[in-house]
């Protein structure tokens, strides 16, 4: 596939903050392939198989979690990529990345976390990513961090555009390592985020459906998905139902991509290189004006009838307390901390409240609920709402 002149070079990245004298004694990898495979190999990165991705903590095998959720987004990704002629190195490593900082129990986990952390900068998913990944994961022995390329870090940290007021920790790494936040990422970035998009905006319907709480007629009120399923029943007529409903979500990715390719390469006609991209002043990868809509109202509708149900909103709450429990158990007595986080405590604050924050945010959903019942005597109950 032949690189657009608009695709990111790994041949002429702006480097990494720490110098390395290893290059060319791992095998021969383009610049991008390396930030994939260290994201890839990395501890924060396994970790996202016991994460909650929509259900919390799910017993089910056939749910996805935070780290299929990944698995997905570069698969969707990588195709666009190399559609547009872009990078496909960058694209999946950002894909791969971009949920490294989700808290145990997703966005209820977050919550609680947002909440404790208020006096000491707050708390951002994005921003503990890249921390993760520039600073706490270290592997190496010469510097702290995975050590990734600037435009990987770029993309990380502009996954929904320009960010015009970072979080202590997004604004940390960027003074060592200026991110030029205020424009917009390369077009690698901007396809994982969309990528992102497309992937749970359908594989959520695949879960809430498999669930129980979803109802395909209550789907069926959007035109977008009633459209599909008629052209699927058309194609499909004695296909067993479950079936039919798993070629649905196919054909709803394929139909949100098809629209993303076309309405992209509109928009990115006539530009030249990847600093054109970062100098736009738009997206240049986008759904169509039509698309954008629908997806909008999908979005409205994921909300109102799964991520906002009644039995998700009680589950929510009861992993929020465990996240405030565990916050609040370290806070009061940092020797119920293992040994190893201990004796990296700081004495001083915001630094305390930090390093707490960062030893919750990377436990799996059943490494905090081991936690919970280890401190306080008996495990939390109602957890798993499949």
């Amino acid at each position: 596939m032949t690189r657009a002149p608009y695709a990111a070079d790994p041949a002429k990245s702006r480097g990494r903050e720490f110098p390395e004298e290893r290059e060319g004694t791992r095998g021969p990898r383009s610049e991008f392939q390396r930030d994939r495979d260290r994201i890839v190999h990395s501890i924060a990165f396994r970790r996202l198989r016991s994460k909650t991705q929509v259900f919390v903590a799910p017993d089910g095998d056939h749910y996805r979690t935070r780290l299929t959720h990944s698995i997905e987004v570069a698969q969707i990704g990588r195709v666009i990529a190399r559609e547009l002629g872009l990078d496909e190195d960058l694209t999946e490593a950002l894909c791969l990345g971009h949920d490294i900082g989700h808290p145990p129990f997703g966005h209820a986990g977050e919550t609680a976390l947002e909440e404790a952390m208020v006096q000491a900068g707050g708390y951002d998913h994005n921003a503990q990513g890249i921390r993760t990944l520039a600073r706490l994961e270290s592997p190496y022995c010469d510097h702290d961090g995975l050590n990734l390329t600037w435009e990987t870090l770029e993309g990380l940290a502009k996954h929904n555009g320009p960010v015009a007021a970072p979080n202590w920790a997004l604004a940390e790494i960027d003074a060592a390592f200026p991110l030029e936040l205020d424009t917009w990422p390369s077009l690698e970035a901007q396809v994982a985020a969309l990528a992102d998009d497309i992937a749970y905006d359908n594989h959520d319907i695949d879960d809430g459906l498999r669930a129980g709480f979803l109802e395909l007629d209550d789907l069926l009120t959007l035109d977008l998905l009633a459209d599909q399923w008629r052209a699927v029943e058309r194609r499909f007529p004695h296909a067993p139902h479950e079936r039919k409903l798993r070629e649905l979500i196919r054909t709803q990715i394929g139909l949100m991509v098809n629209d993303l390719l076309t309405e992209t390469r509109s928009r990115v006609d006539g530009v030249g290189s990847v600093d054109e991209v970062r100098g736009a002043g738009k997206p240049l990868a986008a759904f169509s004006a039509g698309m954008a809509e629908q997806e909008r109202r999908l979005k409205k509708f994921m909300y109102d009838r799964l991520y906002y149900h009644p039995e998700q909103l009680s589950t929510a709450e009861r992993a929020r307390d465990v996240i405030s429990r565990l916050y609040a158990a370290y806070s009061q007595d940092p020797s119920t901390m293992p040994d190893d986080w201990l004796a990296k405590h700081p004495q001083g604050e915001p630094q305390r409240s930090r390093h707490i924050a960062d030893f919750i945010a990377g436990m799996t959903d059943r490494f905090a609920i081991d936690q919970v019942r280890r401190i306080y005597g008996r495990a939390p109950e109602g957890l798993s709402n499949v």
